[in-house]
């Protein structure tokens, strides 16, 4: 997805797709760094058709999915974000797959999933 915004595409195909895939694209499309997505169902594993705007720079996994506790995420927004109001981790959590700012609100901590920026 990121070599695809870097070359000016307007969309990409992901695959295969997968449900905290589907969770991490919709925070993106929240916070307003990619369009539309839409899953096709191939009766395999699916295939995901995402709508890119140019607003995105920088987009990742990290593995392998490290804890973090709650009084962490500061530490881990320091690490892999350019700076600390631009950009967003998406933690998996016992609540569910959220970014580190509602993470941070909840006082919950989880899985580093990834980040974008």
């Amino acid at each position: 997805m990121y070599n695809a915004e870097k070359r000016g595409k307007k969309q990409v195909l992901l695959r295969p797709s997968s449900k905290v895939l589907i969770k991490f694209l919709s925070l993106m499309m929240k916070h307003g760094y990619i369009g539309e997505f839409e899953f096709v169902d191939n009766h395999r594993s699916g295939k995901i058709v995402v709508e890119l705007n140019g607003r995105l720079n920088k987009c990742g996994a990290i593995s392998p999915r490290y804890d973090i506790a709650a009084k962490d995420i500061e530490a881990w927004v320091g690490r892999l974000l350019p700076s600390r109001q631009f950009g967003h981790i998406i933690l998996t959590t016992s609540q569910g797959i959220m970014d580190h700012e509602e993470a941070r609100r909840k006082k919950v901590g989880g899985k580093v999933l990834g980040f974008f920026y």
